[in-house]
């Protein structure tokens, strides 16, 4: 799987794919792209909007869109869309509840579709041959403000680790991969060590580990699956002392606690209602999801659970059903229960 390229150049040629060329690709007399769409957000979700853009440019409607991918974070995507300033974000977290004041205050009503399940990846260089599974205790006392400048070494986390100096890659503040981590693992999101390399932009957490064999990191899925022969994943021990490595079966099984988690898009619903090039692209996104997220490396949701999305975009069906909490540990199927009440409130069958 080619890795997930880096912002600046994904936005670069989805411009290019999204008008059929660049300006040097018109011919005389040729217009540019008739509309274009900013999408913004999680760096976790970012593959499987690079998906659905490079299928939709190929389309006979979206070869006259420029689509603008960034990742700047769930919550710097969610800051700008709750401030009008893009009709899309992607998020790996459901939006909290400054989130949800701050779109209230502008008055931005909004839907929330899920798109696919992640499991949230602790890895080490290839080179570490010393560790291969983890407790959620031990990332704790590596990864919680209390190890800042006390934990410098692997022993310190594991007494039968060796004497190495630790180095630590990670999510940056304005991820929502940040927010979920330090929830789960240290039981507050701002429950954390300052003293990392941190970045919103995965792969740049990705060389950071790949690079320094004394390194551990952790970010979503996608990016370890299209890094495996550089990264090595940890699997994560529960109290019952068995360890559970991350992949597409022990997300989808519920086994793979407490670092699974939904993902989603946010759409801004008045944008959508008066620019029928949003509708289609999201309903694009959403009519192929099961495809566009196995693609991306993530982990699809129930196929028959797309229909759902697709009756929570036609319906409009505004709000969030997570109430602006931060749910850690849900199962597939929990998430999806919490995700379509409202849709079933409906009367939807």
């Amino acid at each position: 799987m080619a890795r997930p390229l880096p912002a600046l150049l994904l936005t670069a040629s989805l411009l290019l794919v999204g008008g059929c060329g660049g300006p040097d690709a018109q011919g005389p007399g040729e217009q540019g792209p008739a509309s274009s769409l900013t999408i913004s957000g999680s760096s976790t979700v970012f593959p499987v909007i690079q998906k659905a853009i490079a299928a939709y440019n190929k389309t006979e409607r979206g070869r006259n869109v420029a689509v603008n991918l960034s990742e700047v974070g769930t919550t710097g995507g969610l800051r700008q869309f709750c401030q009008g300033t893009i009709p899309i974000a992607n998020a790996s977290r459901p939006i909290s509840s400054a989130e949800l004041e701050a779109c209230a205050a502008k008055g931005i009503t909004f839907i929330e579709l899920p798109l696919a399940f992640d499991a949230l990846t602790v890895v080490v260089n290839g080179g570490n041959d010393w560790a291969s599974a983890i407790t959620a205790k031990e990332l704790s006392r590596t990864w919680s403000k209390q190890a800042e400048g006390q934990v410098k070494t692997w022993k310190q986390i594991n007494i039968d680790w060796p004497e190495r100096p630790l180095r630590l890659c990670g999510a940056g503040t304005d991820s929502g991969t940040f927010d979920y981590f330090n929830e789960a693992i240290n039981g507050d999101k701002s429950n954390s060590r300052s003293d990392y390399e941190g970045s919103e932009d995965d792969n740049v957490t990705v060389q950071c580990v790949a690079e320094d064999p004394d390194a551990m990191g952790y970010f979503g899925f996608a990016y370890y699956q299209s890094n495996q022969d550089r990264l090595k994943a940890l699997a994560i021990a529960g109290p019952d002392g068995i360890a559970v490595a991350p992949s597409v079966k022990t997300a989808q099984n519920g086994s793979y606690k407490p670092l699974s988690r939904p993902l989603f898009i946010y759409v801004n619903d008045r944008k959508m209602r008066e620019d029928d090039t949003i509708r289609s692209f999201v309903g694009f996104t959403v009519g192929n999801g099961l495809r566009f997220v196995e693609e991306a490396g993530y982990i699809p949701l129930p196929a028959d659970t797309y229909r759902l999305v697709e009756s929570k975009l036609y319906r409009h069906i505004i709000g969030t059903s997570f109430g602006g909490d931060l749910p850690i540990g849900l199962t597939i199927g929990e998430a999806l229960r919490r995700s379509f009440e409202d849709t079933r409130k409906e009367g939807y069958r």
